[in-house]
């Protein structure tokens, strides 16, 4: 089983880049862990949101296999404690051979289409965060989970 992280328009900050290859490899002592960037929609500013939504979702949907389990991360998704994600990670891993893919979409969201192919929506906060910021957080959090999974002493309660 691999996990994915597939993420809409490439990061030009140095921060997120950094706090990213950061946890993407810690995540390797746990799991087989990449990140796939989709580069941004060429013409953009010229293209209504739901255009530019459509174009976003055909590049992500190009990247999904068959058989993976898609997870978006979403506003309108589930919101999860650091314990009940862990189990839940837990869970999926241990029942299913599907690579788990996550999807993180650009500034508008999701397309349509995206919505009907993904099999699960999760929300990391109430708040919303930039895409580019919530590609280090939803990092940290796999690795957190992964943590809590295996006993070790990086999450506190």
């Amino acid at each position: 089983m691999k996990i994915r992280l597939i993420t809409t328009g490439k990061t030009n900050v140095a921060w997120v880049k950094a706090g990213l290859d950061l946890y993407t490899s810690r995540l390797t002592h746990y799991a087989s862990f990449s990140v796939t960037e989709i580069p941004d929609v060429r013409n953009a500013s010229s293209l209504s949101r739901e255009m530019l939504k459509a174009r976003e979702g055909e590049a992500i949907l190009k990247n999904i296999g068959q058989g993976d389990y898609m997870i978006l991360l979403d506003e309108k998704g589930k919101e999860f404690s650091s314990m009940e994600w862990a189990s839940r990670l837990e869970d999926r891993m241990a029942h299913s051979s599907s690579d788990i893919v996550f999807v993180i979409g650009g500034a508008y969201g999701f397309s349509e289409a995206v919505y009907a192919r993904c099999d699960e929506k999760m929300s990391l906060s109430k708040m919303t965060f930039s895409h580019q910021m919530v590609r280090v957080i939803f990092a940290e959090q796999l690795y957190r989970a992964f943590s809590i999974i295996k006993g070790e002493p990086y999450h506190h309660e």
